[in-house]
């Protein structure tokens, strides 16, 4: 196969949605895709034999999620004017941002969509700030002090977010501040939208306190309680495999690749975190170390340090691990780089390349 390349396996993610349906059939509650970290839309079929739907973040993700015959929700910081109808068209659940966006557009809404407004519970519990929806100025929905009841006429729906990566431990103290800061609003609503980061088909995730969690909140105040985790649904999924161009020495060796931690898997770089590689430990715990860096101009294009049993030669193949969430939604075509191929192995171990990235991509998204 060319490399670099994506590929999913089927029958790992088939792993991860029963685990999700689990908690749908138990709990009573909805559980999205959300498209902003998982949109292998080669995978929708299976998807849909057992998620209720898909999340999205504007117009183009909505059009996507519209592709199959499921629930469409959507939100957005903010709504462009020539983009709110289309929306509005192809939405279940419209979720707006700020008090002054739901003026702006409700009426334009509300005869083909249900309304929806974020709050923010100030309820800081992501372990990285840039993922933080609810720290200090964020822009991420509305606080209590600037709450409009009075506007609440044509909402149905309270959503909130503020987890990444987290367990249900912490979805409990996100819950205490909600419930502390909005909970007559609470039993006013049809449905709260818990929002995503909840990292249920991670190993160790209690599942069951989740499921307790949902049946108590939906007892308690008589509404629709949904999910919509992005990580959750390609957590450990698939691999990115790359491939060795040169080998180099500048006080360690230096192994390039064909892919690239800013364009290709940029989370390397703004969490940080260090990729598992298959078949590689920690620096100087195997006999031979590497630094690997990436294809591009960018001096701090370094995946990591890793250490191999044998020497590395140009031509190997390198595999990243859990590679399939929040990578291809995000990678780009900095410095030219060729864009990773897209896998999808089936269950039979037949392996679909879903798309390949030519010269044309990149120079057509440039003018």
């Amino acid at each position: 196969m060319k490399t670099p390349i994506y590929i999913c396996e089927e029958e790992l993610l088939e792993k991860n949605l029963q685990i999700l349906n689990k908690v749908q059939q138990q709990a009573g509650c909805k559980v999205l895709v959300a498209l902003k970290g998982f949109a292998l839309w080669a995978s929708f079929d299976l998807l849909e034999k057992y998620l209720s739907g898909a999340t999205c973040s504007g117009l183009w993700e909505a059009k996507l999620a519209n592709m199959k015959n499921w629930e469409v929700h959507t939100y957005s910081p903010a709504y462009k004017d020539d983009e709110i109808d289309e929306i509005a068209q192809i939405s279940d659940k419209v979720i707006f941002n700020s008090f002054s966006q739901l003026q702006r557009y409700q009426n334009r809404v509300k005869s083909k969509a249900k309304i929806g407004i974020r709050i923010n519970p100030e309820v800081s519990s992501s372990p990285v700030a840039l993922y933080d929806p609810c720290g200090v100025y964020s822009r991420m929905g509305v606080t209590i002090d600037n709450f409009q009841e009075d506007l609440l006429e044509n909402v149905s729906g309270l959503h909130f977010h503020a987890l990444c990566e987290q367990d249900s431990k912490a979805l409990i103290k996100v819950l205490e501040g909600v419930e502390s800061k909005f909970g007559k609003y609470l039993y006013q609503m049809e449905w709260v939208n818990f929002g995503g980061g909840h990292h249920i088909t991670r190993s160790d995730y209690d599942v069951d306190e989740l499921i307790e969690i949902i049946k108590r909140f939906k007892a308690k105040y008589d509404v629709e309680v949904i999910l919509e985790p992005g990580e959750a649904v390609g957590w450990q999924t698939g691999y990115l495999v790359s491939e060795v161009l040169d080998i180099v020495e500048n006080g360690m060796k230096i192994a390039i690749l064909d892919t690239s931690a800013e364009a290709h898997m940029p989370d390397v770089l703004a969490m940080p975190y260090r990729p598992e590689v298959r078949g590689a430990g920690k620096p100087n715990q195997k006999r031979y170390t590497y630094r690997l860096g990436g294809n591009t101009c960018l001096s701090g294009d370094i995946i990591g340090d890793y250490s191999f049993d044998e020497e590395l030669k140009v031509g190997d193949h390198i595999i990243f691990e859990d590679m399939i969430h929040y990578t291809m939604v995000k990678n780009t075509h900095f410095n030219g780089v060729r864009m990773p191929s897209i896998g999808y192995k089936r269950k039979n171990g037949k392996l679909w390349i879903v798309r390949e990235f030519h010269f044309e991509d990149y120079k057509n998204r440039l003018s």
